[in-house]
């Protein structure tokens, strides 16, 4: 057989609009968000294209993260620089974690600069995805959506047709299907050690509710919000993906019984304050050792279904 050659997109072939609908709709695809609204298309952004607030540990009220695109063919200092300025002067504030989606290129000094600029506004954590790197991003991840891009399919330009029609869009691999499931275990309820677990009460919800989207495509954050739907483990074309998702269906249902174990034995206990929502719960070393052996083996199983998910218990690097 030849070699295949796979084409690079050439973003500034499409106009600004375009291009922030494509980010638009590749971050509700790709995250899990609380809220995310794109502001770019009414022509007084205030320097955000899109603003959002995302489910992250050790950002109770969600992290705020604004997402700047340019689609020129090189990204600039002054360009960032304006923008910036911009936000932080704008009605939303100061952001958590901003991006930079460009089109084109960015240079590794660029790159320094705006990671000391954003420390300097105390914006700490800071990403710039130039073209080529977007674009492994959307072939990795939501390949249908770049797929009807190239083609000349129009994205609508309403933020909430927009939304429907990113989630409708059929994903074209069982890799596009894990990569949206990767998300169910990118939250806290799997990464954070149990006995620093913030939110004990919630924690057997965020289980469950892993669960549901795993049968059914119904994905929700703790509070029970749903987000976003996505593929059952159901839709997968490989029966062995199938099979290793349905064990981790099984690993899952394991974990929630221990946890009502470890609340009927008492080494799961509230501190006895009759608040439902308390967060301060009594862990034995036991049940804590227990619940982190099982977290890790839920996520080796899903990493080695699909490689390139890299959450651990303890620390993420995934994005």
């Amino acid at each position: 057989m030849p070699n295949r050659t796979v084409q690079s997109v050439h973003f500034e072939d499409f106009d600004g609009h375009q291009f922030e609908r494509l980010v638009f709709a590749y971050l509700l695809r790709t995250d899990n968000w609380l809220s995310l609204e794109w502001y770019g298309r009414s022509g007084s952004d205030s320097g955000r294209d899109i603003w959002g607030i995302r489910e992250r540990d050790g950002h109770p009220q969600g992290q705020k993260v604004c997402v700047q695109c340019t689609n020129q063919k090189s990204l600039t200092y002054k360009k960032v620089q304006d923008d910036l300025d911009k936000i932080l002067n704008g009605p939303n504030g100061k952001p958590d974690d901003f991006i930079v989606v460009a089109g084109g290129s960015a240079s590794a000094a660029l790159r320094d600069k705006t990671k000391k600029l954003c420390e300097q506004k105390k914006i700490y954590t800071n990403e710039i995805w130039a073209g080529p790197e977007f674009e492994e991003r959307l072939r990795a991840k939501t390949e249908s959506l770049l797929k009807r891009f190239i083609n000349g399919d129009e994205f609508p330009d309403a933020p909430a047709e927009l939304r429907m029609f990113a989630e409708a869009m059929t994903p074209q691999s069982d890799d596009e299907i894990l990569a949206l499931m990767a998300g169910l275990f990118d939250r806290p309820a799997f990464y954070t050690p149990f006995h620093q677990e913030s939110s004990i009460p919630a924690f057997k919800k965020a289980i469950t509710d892993t669960i549901e989207a795993l049968n059914t495509g119904v994905h929700r954050l703790r509070d029970g919000t749903e987000i976003r739907r996505i593929p059952s483990r159901h839709t997968m074309q490989s029966a062995e993906a199938k099979k290793m998702l349905s064990q981790i269906e099984r690993m899952l249902g394991e974990l929630r019984a221990k946890y009502d174990e470890g609340i009927k034995k008492g080494d799961i206990r509230p501190c006895g304050c009759n608040d439902p929502n308390c967060p301060v719960f009594f862990v034995s070393l036991r049940a804590a050792s227990e619940m982190d052996r099982r977290r890790e083996e839920i996520l080796g199983t899903f990493r080695r279904l699909y490689p390139a998910f890299d959450v651990r218990l303890g620390w993420r690097n995934w994005h």
